[in-house]
């Protein structure tokens, strides 16, 4: 039987430093070509529209919507307790001066005057009684029959009756203003806006039963951003425009700006005086106001100039020189519906990117291949 042929060690391990040499070779040869010089030609400027800053008068104004309200709220409520009996106006109802709206049950309120009569009638007997008294006394004493100490009582007396008389028909002119309390009425004319009470419910003192618009002057309600109002608030008066037809319109002037801010909503109330309400601007309408702030100096540009730094409003702006692009955060006036008013925070003769903002970066170099008329 043949044997097959062994490869000799020597042999082996020559081929193995061959090739061996071969990989070291291949891998000087990649780190010589990693080690050359770069003549990739340079990246190209990423083009971009832009408008040039300028600044101008701006005439700010402010429009939000609020309610036409009563200048006067009355709440009204009865002066004693008892179960309602009759209730006879609900919400809408317009209802005069001295109109009766509701009635609590009157039993104890007419047993207190019951007897307060009763004592004005016992006083009125003894009044009677202590005078006849002391009309006898005074002719006794003229005549010498009696003395002088008798007569001092029956006048004391008669002075003591006359007292409890009078304090018998104070009782009785409290019972009678008792008595009518049982009966709530309107203290003015007005809109009933708010009922909390109902036949067979238990009231108690001061608890409101109704609230009533007064008829008089009529006030356009807003609740404002504090920014808007903070400072000079310039021309005071406003224009306003009923929501559901704007051309129903009237002016007002701000009478009241509220000096705490709603924590919850984080806006100011302004009451605005109606100079002369149209009848279609009633009580709960919704209005539109529009109000003048001072003139400030701002540059317009088109809304596609914003972006975001830290989610603060900034734009993109380009430096003359070497044509790189920076990230500037603004401040912003005001919004519209194409444009947005810059208030600071750029200089005039800028360049700011309008178009092409979304693929750039800080220090970005960019060719402005159109420029935008602000």
């Amino acid at each position: 039987m043949w044997s097959e042929p062994t490869q000799s060690p020597v042999k082996s391990s020559a081929r193995h430093n061959r090739e061996l040499l071969t990989r070291i070779s291949l891998l000087a040869l990649v780190l010589v070509a990693g080690c050359q010089p770069d003549n990739a030609p340079p990246r190209s400027p990423t083009p971009v529209e832009a408008v040039k800053v300028a600044f101008s008068d701006y005439l700010q104004t402010v429009s939000v919507s609020g309610e036409i309200r009563a200048r006067i709220d009355s709440d009204l409520s009865f002066r004693v307790s008892g179960k309602v009996i009759e209730r006879l106006v609900d919400v809408g109802d317009h209802v005069a001066a001295g109109d009766l709206l509701a009635r609590i049950d009157p039993k104890q309120q007419q047993a207190d005057l019951a007897a307060a009569k009763a004592a004005v009638r016992s006083a009125e007997a003894q009044v009677r009684q202590a005078s006849s008294a002391f009309d006898r006394q005074k002719a006794l004493l003229a005549q010498g029959f009696t003395t002088r100490s008798a007569y001092d009582s029956a006048e004391e007396a008669q002075r003591t009756a006359q007292g409890s008389l009078d304090a018998a028909r104070a009782q009785l002119d409290t019972a009678h203003d008792t008595l009518s309390y049982s009966e709530l009425r309107a203290d003015a004319s007005g809109i009933v806006t708010a009922r909390h009470i109902e036949v067979g419910q238990v009231m108690q003192v001061a608890s409101t039963a109704f609230t009533v618009a007064v008829d008089g002057p009529r006030d356009a309600v807003f609740n404002v951003f504090e920014g808007s109002v903070t400072g000079n608030l310039g021309d005071r008066r406003v224009q306003l425009a009923l929501l559901e037809d704007p051309l129903i319109t009237s002016e007002g002037v701000i009478r009241e700006v509220s000096p705490t801010v709603d924590d919850a909503s984080g806006t100011v109330r302004v009451k605005v005086s109606v100079q002369d309400p149209r009848p279609k601007m009633a009580l709960g309408s919704v209005v539109v106001g529009t109000a003048k702030l001072p003139t400030v100096s701002a540059a317009i540009l088109p809304s596609s100039v914003l972006a975001s730094d830290n989610g603060k409003p900034a734009v993109w702006v380009i430096d003359p020189q070497t044509r790189a692009v920076s990230l500037r955060e603004v401040d912003v006036a005001a919004y519209e519906s194409m444009n947005v008013v810059i208030g600071s925070g750029l200089k005039a003769g800028e360049q700011v990117v309008t178009s092409g903002g979304n693929r750039l970066r800080p220090s970005q170099i960019v060719a402005v291949k159109s420029e935008v008329q602000p």
